[in-house]
């Protein structure tokens, strides 16, 4: 895997802390890219010259578990009362 790494160093740019690959070499090299992605690399794939595509390691992202601030927020009982007079005149525009 380090010749790889030598060899796409050799045949892309290295752009920040990524490295830039036309879509050709990309190809080639896909199975060497994805490890190195998966390591922490970051890498760009160019089609003519023009970057199109990133590849970068997978997270997984937390599900989101409903309920859990069950208790911590509410809403008041006044919620949808009608605005005072003023406040109402305000937001559609009639400042005076």
């Amino acid at each position: 895997m380090l010749t790889n790494l030598t060899k796409l160093i050799d045949d892309g740019i290295v752009v920040g802390m990524g490295i830039l690959l036309n879509l050709y070499e990309a190809k080639t090299q896909l199975s060497a890219l994805v490890d190195q992605a998966a390591d922490g690399a970051e890498i760009i794939i160019a089609k003519s010259g023009k970057p199109m595509a990133k590849l970068v390691a997978f997270r997984e992202t937390a599900r989101r578990k409903p309920g859990r601030a069950k208790g911590l927020v509410w809403i008041g009982d006044d919620f949808d009362a009608p605005l005072p007079a003023d406040l109402q005149a305000a937001f559609n525009g009639d400042l005076e």
